[in-house]
């Protein structure tokens, strides 16, 4: 006994922002934007906080899966950060929710989503709750060197929430780990302690995106591979491909190296850029409410983040 994904909800801030829009602060254009990453639009938070965002998708999920906030026995929210260094975005969540259980963060980067579903497995197999909220929220614009091109252009701002009960959807899951710090980061907010003798630095992102590239296909494709494998699945067993949203590059690259059908992959970067942890949880979302996803249809989630981090999931639609 694992879970079943009884509801799903997603948020995105009032404020779109184009390629176009960006031009106009940026030496760059929608079409050198676009052919390097898939990315048109993105959303940013401008008076909405982190929690906002995250509240909002939490009640439409809740909604869906027909629970109160008083049902819920744990909540985890994956995420770089919420609105507070501490306390974290679970605890602000309760209690905006009005929910009495746990609340913990959980930051795996980009992959934050696929190890919060690992969590919440643990969870239910030592029969500690019924129903789980697991809630990704990002204000990554927040965090961003708005003079970097290279970076800023690629991310957005947004929440997405999944309702888990007992069931048997989860077929298989695999995190891994590859410490590696240098090529995808961003640095603690220096405070003013007078004996410090760390240097001077901003908290912006920092990305080298051909190492991150090289990391990202192989970790989709190996995941993807050794997913199949341990399963004894075959590719026209998965009926829907739900990857990270993070470049249509890297999509793209995979894809091909992959056998399961193009159709069967569903993007959402277009209009959202790369949402970090919220990304494949907002991109499940807007295949459930479009009547995309079946009873008895295999999901197959692959993430991969800072850290670096990755993991891959097969879910079987309830």
């Amino acid at each position: 006994m694992s879970f079943a994904v009884l509801g799903t909800g997603s948020a995105l801030p009032t404020c779109v922002k184009t390629n176009d829009d960006l031009s106009q602060i940026l030496d760059t254009s929608d079409r050198w934007i676009y052919t390097r990453t898939g990315i048109r639009r993105r959303h940013v938070i401008t008076s909405e906080t982190v929690l906002d965002l995250a509240a909002e998708a939490s009640r439409k999920a809740l909604d869906a899966a027909g629970i109160s906030p008083q049902d819920l026995d744990y909540i985890i929210c994956p995420t770089v950060g919420g609105d507070y260094i501490t306390p974290g975005l679970g605890c602000n969540l309760q209690e905006e929710l009005g929910a009495t259980c746990p609340a913990i963060d959980i930051n795996a980067g980009c992959s934050g989503f696929v190890y919060s579903l690992d969590t919440a497995d643990g969870i239910f197999a030592r029969k500690k709750a019924r129903y789980v909220l697991i809630t990704a929220a990002e204000g990554l614009s927040r965090i961003m060197d708005w003079n970097d091109r290279s970076t800023c252009v690629l991310f957005g701002d947004g929440a997405a929430a999944v309702v888990l009960g007992e069931g048997d959807g989860l077929r298989y899951l695999k995190l891994r780990t590859q410490g590696c710090c240098a090529p995808l980061h961003g640095r603690f907010p220096m405070g003013n302690s007078p004996w410090t003798k760390e240097e001077p630095h901003t908290h912006f992102v920092h990305m080298e995106g051909q190492e991150v590239y090289k990391f990202a296909v192989n970790a989709i494709c190996t995941g993807v591979q050794e997913a199949l494998e341990e399963t004894g699945l075959s590719p026209e067993d998965i009926h829907h491909v739900l990857l990270h949203q993070a470049n249509m590059r890297i999509i793209d690259a995979a894809r091909k190296k992959l056998s399961i059908p193009e159709e069967r992959y569903h993007c959402c970067i277009e209009e959202t850029g790369n949402l970090s942890a919220a990304s494949i949880p907002t991109l499940l979302d807007l295949c459930s409410r479009d009547g995309l996803l079946h009873s008895g249809e295999n999901l197959l989630l692959c993430a991969f983040g800072a850290g670096f981090t990755s993991g891959t999931a097969i879910l079987t639609w309830k």
